[in-house]
């Protein structure tokens, strides 16, 4: 089929008026869909904010632990906080509230603070800590635990965060208890009796009292000996503490007229 001059003209006068006739019939609903989606990507007004005890990977646990007997003044319990929405450009602040369990029996031993999600960070690693000379009693949760939850403060930059990340419970003892990773752990987390051996409370004094290791984790992955803020060895440093509490027990053996027995009567053994 030919096509005429004139109908070329007609054609091209067409094609170049359409961008024109489209921003004057459909241009308005481009930026109308173009300005909602900004709105929705970016707005920052409703923000929950999650907070869990568990690790930085977001794995959350039940409860956590916290022993007073284990520092002379204080400890600390790290939690994790990590916003839904989007991060801004200036720092953000929240706190935490005690409640329920014993909270009004430790209350005055509990030390938060002004929590901070820095500019353009979305969470970040925080700790509670503990007092153990603000204790009403020494004899506080020596027979039996104690238990104090924590949330997040009403605040109008935050809502409460998803489910199982609004609050989380921290185990309360003030006794020497037996690691919760004596006998199992996760991988690649190893148990504490791999090295060690069965757990007794004479065998982890002696540890604590010449390792100076309280509730550590034993990590297969890491290549670090000792890791101080994570309370972390490797599974190589793990074999030379196990040694070393070897020659600790023989040196204790060969200056008393006892050997090192447990609790139960057995011979304390590495």
């Amino acid at each position: 089929m030919k096509i005429r001059v004139s109908d070329y003209t007609r054609l091209l006068a067409t094609a170049t008026l359409l961008p024109a006739l489209m921003a004057g019939i459909g241009g308005s609903a481009l930026l109308s869909s173009c300005s909602k989606e900004e709105v929705s990507t970016f707005d920052t007004e409703h923000t929950s904010l999650n907070i869990w005890v568990g690790n930085a990977a977001g794995a959350v646990f039940e409860a956590t632990t916290y022993n007073y007997s284990y520092a002379y003044e204080e400890g600390a319990v790290t939690f994790y906080a990590q916003i839904s929405g989007m991060p801004v450009n200036h720092d953000r602040t929240f706190r935490l509230q005690p409640f329920g369990g014993d909270s009004a029996l430790v209350v005055n031993t509990v030390r938060t603070e002004d929590y901070v999600i820095p500019a353009g960070q979305i969470g970040g690693t925080y700790q509670v800590y503990f007092n153990s000379q603000r204790l009403p009693s020494p004899d506080l949760f020596t027979t039996r635990d104690g238990k104090i939850n924590f949330r997040v403060m009403p605040d109008e930059q935050f809502e409460l965060g998803t489910e199982n990340h609004q609050q989380f419970t921290v185990v309360l003892k003030n006794y020497l208890a037996k690691p919760d990773n004596w006998e199992a752990a996760n991988f690649p987390r190893l148990p504490l009796s791999r090295y060690f051996g069965t757990y007794s409370r004479v065998k982890y004094q002696f540890m604590i009292e010449h390792l100076g290791l309280i509730d550590f984790e034993i990590n297969y992955n890491t290549q670090t000996a000792y890791n101080e803020e994570t309370n972390t060895i490797s599974a190589v440093y793990a074999v030379y503490l196990q040694q070393l509490m070897q020659r600790a027990l023989n040196e204790y053996n060969a200056t008393h007229d006892e050997p090192l027995t447990d609790e139960f009567g057995n011979p304390v053994t590495f």
